[in-house]
């Protein structure tokens, strides 16, 4: 019998299954990658990642660039990595992205339609431009990171505070000038379903809504409250769902700057009566935007309240501090409480149970401080401080009044 037997090699086998082997990753026969439910290219966390401190693989969700441990009294450092750089000289076509930019700052779903964005110019193919246009001030400082090539400011005082129609004017002036093959919106509360759905108008196109999977033929959009999926021809106007697409996160782009003269001969109908002032604590946690949270750390009571008060924040708690009866229930954060999906969660003396981590997971950049280096917290967070909660807060409290008192002074 000249037959080849073929016999299992469990020594490899276990090196498999060990992930904490040196030769695990020789042995891994995954991809890299996979595609998700949903459509999208998902990385496979058993081959991306690093081994942590206590042993564990952990993902790098941000690429190490924008994770920060810091002390008091300590410099800050990040760390600053090189990413090639993406050149449009000449652009043949735009797509034009227009960000909600809530609080300023591009969200992470406008970081998902700009992903977006440039998956349809590789498929158009080079010479295509994604411009971005922003209304009014702004304190964003990573367009090129996120994939602008152009950027259109309309910083004058005519679009300051609401007003849908005049942006939608300025749009439809945009289209005009420029003649984009795609205008790409976030279908979201925040502005950009009703600014998408005035511009189709005003350049009488029809626009997919809630569209999740775009291509420059066909797009699939959701429906009925998210229970059936619609496939249409791809229009002019797109209005998009969360995660349509990953973020750029390999380029570094040259944003140039477009110059636009708005012509302003649009009779609004709307007037904008200002802002009303809110009570912080009377906004239900899912609907806060900057959370102030406390936990175990947390001994003086009295000083994070005077905290929440002077940050303007609302007010959470994890479950530890709740049922030891610190905090009322209704106050609670993770998965036995509220699910919060704040722009800013500030968590302070807060260990990081995992019921507690999925309940912040909607939350776009979290703040974490705690005298643990080496807790779940202070691992998911954006940036954590080493320090004593108590002493921060009397600092950050201190540094606050400082810069009312200026404000004030600035003001008379």
């Amino acid at each position: 019998m000249n037959e080849r037997i073929l016999r299992r090699d469990r020594r490899v086998e276990w090196i498999r299954r060990n992930r904490l082997h040196p030769q695990h990753l020789q042995y891994q026969l995954q991809p890299d990658e996979c595609r998700g439910p949903s459509g999208l290219i998902r990385r496979y966390p058993h081959q991306v990642g690093f081994i942590g401190p206590n042993g564990i693989k952990r993902i790098d969700r941000l690429n190490g660039s924008r994770v920060l441990s810091i002390s008091l009294g300590s410099k800050k450092a990040e760390a600053n990595t090189a990413l090639p750089m993406h050149c449009v000289e000449a652009a043949k076509y735009y797509l034009i992205v227009v960000p909600d930019m809530p609080g300023g700052r591009l969200s992470s779903h406008d970081r998902d339609v700009l992903g977006l964005a440039h998956q349809l110019v590789a498929q158009y193919g080079a010479g295509g431009a994604v411009m971005a246009v922003v209304f009014g001030l702004h304190r964003e400082t990573e367009f090129a990171t996120a994939g602008v090539d152009r950027l259109l400011h309309l910083s004058c005082a005519t679009f300051d505070g609401y007003c849908p129609e005049r942006k939608a004017d300025a749009l439809a002036q945009i289209d005009h000038q420029f003649s984009p093959k795609h205008w790409l919106m976030p279908d979201s509360i925040d502005g950009g379903f009703e600014l998408g759905a005035r511009l189709a108008a005003s350049i009488n196109e029809r626009p997919v809504t809630q569209a999740w999977k775009v291509n420059t033929k066909e797009s699939i959009c959701r429906a009925g409250n998210g229970r059936v999926d619609i496939k249409r021809h791809t229009p002019k106007c797109l209005l998009l769902a969360p995660e349509c697409a990953p973020h750029i996160d390999e380029t570094c782009h040259q944003v140039l700057e477009v110059e636009f003269s708005y012509r302003d001969s649009y009779a609004s109908q709307i007037e904008d009566l200002g802002q009303i002032a809110v009570d912080p604590q009377a906004i239900p946690l899912t609907e806060a935007e900057f959370i102030l949270s406390a936990g175990n750390g947390i001994h003086d009571w009295d000083q994070f309240h005077r905290a929440a008060e002077v940050l303007g924040a609302t007010e959470g708690a994890s479950r530890v501090a709740v049922d030891d009866g610190f905090m009322p229930r209704s106050r609670q954060v993770g998965a036995t409480g509220h699910w919060v999906s704040a722009r800013v969660y500030l968590a302070v003396g807060i260990s990081g149970a995992i019921q507690h981590l999925q309940g912040i997971e909607g939350c776009d950049k979290v703040i974490a401080v705690n005298t643990d280096v080496g807790c779940d917290m202070v691992k998911r967070a954006d940036l954590s401080v080493i320090a004593d909660s108590n002493a921060l807060l009397i600092e950050l409290v201190a540094l606050m009044k400082q810069h009312q008192g200026e404000t004030c002074q600035d003001a008379a």
